[in-house]
């Protein structure tokens, strides 16, 4: 105890640093874990969380027993499910051809255009897709009837919904997240590009025995963290670019949350909807860490 008290004093200006990360986690992630008691009472704005009477599991029978609460996982899923298959793998894929360049200044200044649009908020760039595929003032639609084409509702279209949100999502975060990708990249050591290059193996042959084995454990634990938020959909960029017109493919669980959350004030339910999204998410989290334990050698815990 005497030698953990020495080692304390020894770097405290290291847990002085710290500190502000403990507090925030806790202030913003952990205190507020209390309000879950919520989704368990008829709560009432007048008699708090502590004077609400207990309603047992009654919020979620009603939840479970809605037909729109069914659609609206189904919608959160398939959405999650693209965004899984196409906007994780093309992170990666950027990150390969990021890392073919060999002109520093051209590959600094692709860097730099990929990674802009991750610092936008989704009111900027959820509005610039809009404007984008606008059917009279659009670029797409412009070009559409340029080559005598009829110009597409994109955004009014259930058929064309997800695929706009998944397009969007590349080309707001593929940049950011490749980052993590370039720096396991760097990682990885010459000596095996130049023992390959020795064996007579092309650029296509290193790909798939030397560069893609370097960060296969990268791309394992970015995948597990991810499917932890399978029935989690950015809220601002659904929000921003839905409409009644696409409910039926578009609304998911955190434009539910917030609707009959804040707009209908039925919080207990929302609550009763949260937990079950948190408890979904960290069984999906643990199934999938044991699969990757199971046939890697890395996983969270």
């Amino acid at each position: 105890m005497r030698l953990r008290m020495i080692d304390l004093y020894k770097y405290r200006y290291l847990y002085l640093l710290l500190l502000p990360g403990v507090l925030w986690y806790l202030v913003y992630r952990y205190f507020p874990m209390v309000g879950v008691i919520i989704a368990f009472k008829d709560y009432s704005f007048v008699k708090g969380i502590w004077g609400s009477p207990w309603a047992g599991l009654k919020h979620f029978h009603t939840i479970f027993n809605s037909p729109d609460f069914y659609l609206i996982v189904r919608n959160t899923l398939l959405i999650n499910l693209y965004s899984l298959m196409f906007v994780f793998t093309s992170s990666i894929i950027l990150a390969l051809l990021l890392n073919e360049l060999k002109q520093m200044v051209f590959k600094r200044a692709i860097q730099t255009i990929v990674y802009f649009p991750h610092f936008l908020s989704w009111v900027i760039f959820g509005g610039l897709i809009v404007q984008l595929l606008s059917p009279k003032e659009g670029i797409i639609n412009q070009i559409i009837m340029l080559f005598g084409g009829e110009p597409i509702y994109f955004m009014t279209k259930s058929e064309y919904f997800r695929s706009v949100i998944t397009v969007s999502s590349i080309l707001k975060e593929a940049g950011w997240g490749a980052i993590i990708y370039l720096a396991a990249l760097a990682g990885i050591d010459q000596e095996q590009y130049e023992a390959a290059t020795i064996d007579g193996a092309n650029r296509w042959h290193k790909l798939l025995y030397v560069t893609l084995p370097g960060i296969r454990n990268t791309i394992i634990l970015m995948l597990i963290l991810r499917v932890g938020y399978m029935l989690d959909v950015s809220f601002e960029q659904i929000y921003i670019m839905y409409n009644p017109a696409v409910y039926d493919v578009a609304d998911v669980l955190s434009t539910y949350i917030y609707r009959m959350g804040l707009q209908n004030a039925q919080l207990s339910m929302t609550t009763a909807v949260g937990l079950f999204q948190a408890a979904v998410g960290f069984v999906l989290i643990y199934m999938t860490n044991q699969v990757a334990k199971k046939t890697s050698d890395i996983s969270l815990w």
